[in-house]
Formats: structure tokens, C-alpha cells, sequence
């Protein structure tokens, strides 16, 4: 993998994909004057009066006014609850315990010597423990109040190899601020959707079930407030694939070993490949198991998406995990299926869950997760 030149992409197409955001904020103003325009004509209001003096200044200033005010309102609120060791805790995640843990004390090993390949103050360490799955994600708003989390299921299933990997995978997004940029576009989202509940309430019926005459005018407003949300929406889950890229790349830049975070993929992917053949058979449980990590403010950080893969692409908040490892080994790879687990002694006096032998499965080209 050509790490650097792989960060540089990432970057790159995130820059292009947030000028894109501000410009279909622009649109999203262009396109309700032009609803609200039509729906003033359409009333009769425009034949003999022409528009209203200051038409167009006010529903500009009045959409600018939502959008803004919706993006402040929630960045503001889940900047209040955002503090790293608190949002964690709201996820299900506790304090690690490297004196009573072995495996919690080698994952607090491992994240103060991945905190020095970054250079940036070590994170609070703390473990999902009723997670069994294989996953890990980071919080906070900067380096000072951050958090690396993983499951139980890592802990016990990963090597100390791979667990680097996954590491500095999660620590990446600590240092480049993807916490940080989540929160703003999940604001700026949530913007773009009071635009769309304003036209829904001017359109809502009353007590007797009439519509008065700025119905019209809701409804114009509820359509075009629906289409900015979803264009939004897309837009944040481009966002979101781009810093998945570009931690990748980082924890091959620092860990100097593409294996590291590559066997760890490829075990969530054969975690997922059984999950999804299981849900076939039986409609049972999604990738992740624990519902506190199907928060959709935190499905950018997680290592892989939890969801059940129904959603369209459009809107996942992960690329796919063949792309991922495709893109870290050069050239398609296989999901990695354990055979067998176990805990192995360590060196420097750790404990380190072996994963057991691993074997390859057969390659599913155009698999998503």
C-alpha cells in the first residue's frame, strides 16, 4: 500500500466533497425561492401584485436561518454530551483494568505505543465488554479529551499484532479530527431536516382537518427541505467512506505492517459473511450484536458498520470491506475464517488471546459491508 499517496486521495476527495456540501446548501436556498416563488403564482398572489417587496431576502434569510440554526442547536447539544469518556459511556463502554485484565493490560500497552508512532498524547483506554464481535471505535472533540473503545470480542480475538492495527486505525481518527468533522455534518444535517419539518407544519392539517393557504407553500418547503436532507445525508456518508480510506492508510503508515490491519478486516468480513448467512436463515441479529453501537453519530468511528446491510450505498457510512482490504493489500483478498481461539502467554509479562489458525474463504467478488 502507498500509504501516503492513499492519505493524500482521501483528503483530497473529502475537500471536494464538503465544497459540494456548502454549494448544495446554496442550491437547497435557489431551490426554495423557486418552490415558494411558484406556489405564490400558483395562488393567484403574483397576477396584478408581482411578489411581495423583500420576497426573495426573506425566505432566503428565514432557510439560512433553520439550516444554520439546526446545524448550531445540535453541534452545540452533542458538543455538551460529546466529552470522550461520557459519550462513551452513553455507548456501553467502561475504563479499561490493566491490573486485574491481562488482555486490557496489553490493549493499554499498545495504545501508549501507538500514541508515540503518532506523536500525540495517549487516549482513555476502555473496553465494550458485552460485545463480542470484532470492532473498536474513538471519540472526543480534540486529542486532550479522547477515547479509543474496542469489544470484548477484539480483545479476545486478535493477536498483538493485529490489535495494533486496529489501534491505530481508531487513533487516526482522533488526530485528523474526524470526530470533530462528524458532529458538524450530522449538525449541518440536522439543518437541512428542520427545513424540511418547517414545510411540514405549515402543511399539517388543522383541528378540522383543513389546510389554510400557506399549505401550499408547506408543501413546496416539506419537498425541497426532503430532497436537501437526503442529498445531505449522502454527502456526510461520502465524507465518512473518505476518513475510513484515509484511517487505513495511517495505521499502515504507522504500524509498518499491512497485515496488521489487513487480517483484522478480513476477520470482520468473515464475521459479517456469517452474520448475513445467519439473518437468511433465521432474521436473527445484525453485525454487531449490541445495540448501543448502532448510533448512527457513531458509525463513523466504529472499525466496521454495524448495521444489517440493508441500507443503500448511497448511505453507508463505510466503503465496503473487499474495497478496504483491496486497497491495503493491492490486489482482492479473501474474508480470513478462524478455525480454532485460545490465550497464549506473551512477551514483557502480557497476555495475548491467540487467534488460533485462520484459514482463507473463498472469495465473494462484490460483497458489501
Amino acid at each position: 500500500m502507498r500509504f501516503f499517496e492513499s492519505q493524500d486521495t482521501a483528503r483530497g476527495e473529502t475537500r471536494r466533497l464538503l465544497f459540494w456540501f456548502g454549494l448544495m446548501v446554496l442550491l437547497l436556498v435557489l431551490a426554495i425561492n423557486a418552490a415558494l416563488a411558484l406556489a405564490w403564482a400558483v395562488t393567484g398572489g403574483w397576477v396584478g401584485w408581482g411578489f411581495p417587496r423583500y420576497f426573495f431576502e426573506v425566505n432566503t434569510a428565514v432557510t439560512l436561518m433553520f439550516v444554520l440554526g439546526g446545524w448550531w442547536l445540535e453541534t452545540s447539544s452533542l458538543r455538551a454530551r460529546g466529552a470522550g469518556v461520557a459519550l462513551a459511556r452513553q455507548l456501553g463502554a467502561r475504563e479499561a483494568q490493566p491490573s486485574a485484565q491481562p488482555a486490557e493490560q496489553r490493549l493499554v500497552n499498545i495504545v501508549q505505543e501507538m500514541a508515540l508512532a503518532a506523536s500525540m498524547p495517549p487516549p482513555e483506554v476502555m473496553v465494550v465488554a458485552r460485545e463480542q464481535s470484532i470492532n473498536a471505535f474513538a471519540t472526543g472533540w480534540n486529542e486532550e479529551d479522547a477515547v479509543v473503545a474496542v469489544t470484548q470480542g477484539a480483545l479476545e480475538r486478535l493477536d498483538r499484532e493485529e490489535m495494533q492495527g486496529l489501534v491505530a486505525h481508531e487513533m487516526s481518527h482522533i488526530q485528523e479530527g474526524d470526530t470533530r468533522l462528524n458532529m458538524r455534518l450530522v449538525g449541518m444535517v440536522f439543518g437541512l431536516e428542520m427545513v424540511h419539518r418547517l414545510g411540514a407544519w405549515l402543511w399539517t392539517a388543522d383541528e378540522q382537518g383543513k389546510r389554510h393557504v400557506g399549505a401550499l407553500f408547506g408543501l413546496a418547503i416539506m419537498a425541497v427541505g426532503w430532497l436537501g436532507w437526503l442529498a445531505g445525508h449522502a454527502l456526510q456518508a461520502a465524507v465518512t467512506r473518505q476518513r475510513e480510506f484515509l484511517a487505513d492508510a495511517r495505521a499502515v503508515q504507522w504500524t509498518r505492517n499491512r497485515e496488521s490491519l489487513g487480517r483484522v478486516l478480513r476477520k470482520v468480513w468473515a464475521e459479517a459473511d456469517a452474520a448475513h448467512r445467519e439473518r437468511a436463515q433465521f432474521r436473527a441479529r445484525a453485525v454487531s450484536g449490541f445495540a448501543d453501537l448502532q448510533n448512527p453519530v457513531l458509525q463513523h468511528l466504529l472499525l466496521v458498520q454495524a448495521e444489517g446491510g440493508m441500507a443503500s450505498r448511497w448511505f453507508d457510512s463505510h466503503p465496503p470491506l473487499p474495497e478496504r482490504v483491496r486497497r491495503i493489500y493491492g490486489r482482492s483478498m479473501s474474508p480470513l475464517v478462524e478455525e480454532a481461539t485460545g490465550v497464549n502467554g506473551a512477551d514483557g509479562g502480557e497476555a495475548a488471546p491467540a487467534s488460533g489458525r485462520s484459514r482463507e474463504a473463498p472469495l465473494h467478488v462484490g460483497l458489501r459491508h
